[in-house]
């Protein structure tokens, strides 16, 4: 009975699979270097309209590093024609909300609205980045907002500084060695003018995609997306620099004191491919193999079974120009570091050195395919997924066409891949350890 009730919910999986649509969505450029995506979906009265730049942390000048999440918060401050702090409180007034996010490759921000409010939204993003007001009163405000998040998110949390080290240790040459954080030096040392340069370099219309996602009329909203972006001045060109890491080939030794926690954490770091890499993805299935789920190899050995760990979790950070695989866990008892690294590299091995079953892999099979479903059920997911998949891998049909990568990603590649990224000597071993008590 337990076996047919496996197989009904696999066939399920796949039927599910099977059954997502295609996202339909059209794609232009204006003259100043917009680009537009469009994808019309009148079966809910909302929509979403979301504008992505081209600029993360990874951007930066390493002496005035944190300038890209600043203005995260910065943008929101007010325009000439908003007044400031009265943002959010227009787009909640209006039946909307709003957010914002950075990473080391780009900003994203976004307003979901009713949709006989989507001209507004245009308008909000249109003032963002035709009309901002960069003084001194919004960037003295931003820095405190600034100190109090990395004083909350970081410096006091338990854990908060684990991606700092190990960034600072995998990374050498590369932006990605700092945080988007950033400095708070750097900031505080920052003038008036560094700001407003930075602002003009990168939050142009050609460093930028806006999306609409929903309910919407697609002429008239085309007519509005002319009316507000059109008349936008077009950018200098922006010049990227190129960063070349030198392999691994020794194992790098880190070791940080935490004030914040009173459990030891082991984390096992490699440097990945680009995202754009078709190894990319095979990291991703080695990592679910690993850690998704209490049926997970690391999970069901090592919490599970020899109950040595609180938690086990192995993960697959994909970026632009270079990924972060991380593995750890955190002991349980008596168990020490050490230990728990010698049961996660023995399922690390298991997977360079053995095919994983039949079994294994429609499973994984089947978790794919149920996340790339999950992914495109909302037109918040929508908007994210088409104008991500078009500015950081150049090509915005991967939201219909990446679940064909996993597909056919094959048992021997994810044995392959294990085996050419996942070695002691490629990676960085970080024991993030309590603070030290003194001596009476």
């Amino acid at each position: 009975m337990r076996r047919k009730l496996v197989l009904a919910a696999s066939l399920s999986l796949v039927a599910l699979g099977m059954q997502a649509q295609e996202v339909a969505f059209e794609e232009y450029d204006l003259e100043n270097g917009l680009h537009v995506i469009l994808h019309q979906d009148n079966s809910a009265p909302l929509v979403t309209t979301a504008v992505m730049y081209h600029v993360g942390a990874k951007d930066e000048d390493p002496e005035k590093t944190g300038f890209a999440h600043f203005f995260e918060h910065l943008l929101f401050e007010g325009t000439e024609n908003i007044e400031r702090g009265k943002w959010f409180e227009i787009v909640a007034s209006n039946g909307g909300q709003n957010n914002a996010n950075t990473t080391q490759d780009r900003t994203y921000y976004y307003e979901v609205f009713p949709s006989n409010n989507l001209e507004l939204g245009l308008w909000l993003e249109s003032e963002r980045m035709l009309h901002p007001i960069i003084n001194k009163i919004g960037v003295d405000t931003q820095k405190e907002v600034v100190q109090e998040e990395k004083r909350r998110s970081y410096d006091n949390a338990p854990y908060g500084r684990w991606r700092e080290v190990m960034s600072k240790n995998l990374f050498k040459n590369h932006p990605y060695r700092w945080q988007t954080i950033g400095s708070l030096e750097h900031l505080a040392s920052a003038t008036l003018e560094d700001f407003k340069k930075f602002n003009k370099m990168y939050y142009v219309p050609n460093n930028a995609s806006l999306v609409v996602a929903g309910d919407f009329e697609m002429s008239a909203t085309k007519k509005m997306i002319q009316d507000y972006f059109g008349s936008i001045q077009k950018g200098d060109a922006i010049k990227r620099e190129t960063f070349k890491e030198e392999p691994i080939t020794q194992t790098i030794k880190a070791e940080f004191r935490d004030p914040n926690i009173q459990i030891p954490l082991i984390m096992l770091g490699y440097r990945t491919p680009e995202q754009t890499n078709r190894e990319a993805y095979v990291l991703d299935m080695v990592s679910t193999i690993l850690s998704d789920g209490k049926s997970s190899r690391l999970y069901k050995k090592i919490v599970d079974e020899k109950k040595m760990a609180l938690q086990v979790f192995a993960f697959n950070g994909s970026q632009e120009d270079y990924g972060t695989y991380i593995v750890g866990g955190l002991p349980v008892g008596e168990n020490t570091l050490e230990a728990i690294q010698k049961e996660i590299d023995e399922e690390i091995v298991k997977l360079q050195t053995e095919l994983i079953s039949e079994n294994e892999f429609q499973k994984l099979q089947n978790i794919f395919e149920n996340n790339f479903v999950n992914s495109n059920a909302s037109v918040e997911g929508i908007a994210n997924s088409l104008v991500r998949n078009y500015m950081l891998y150049d090509d915005t049909n991967l939201i219909n066409t990446e679940i064909d990568i996993y597909r056919s990603i094959t048992r021997e590649e994810i044995k392959a891949v294990a085996k050419k990224y996942l070695n002691p000597n490629q990676r960085v071993v970080l024991e993030y350890l309590p603070e030290e008590k003194p001596a009476n």
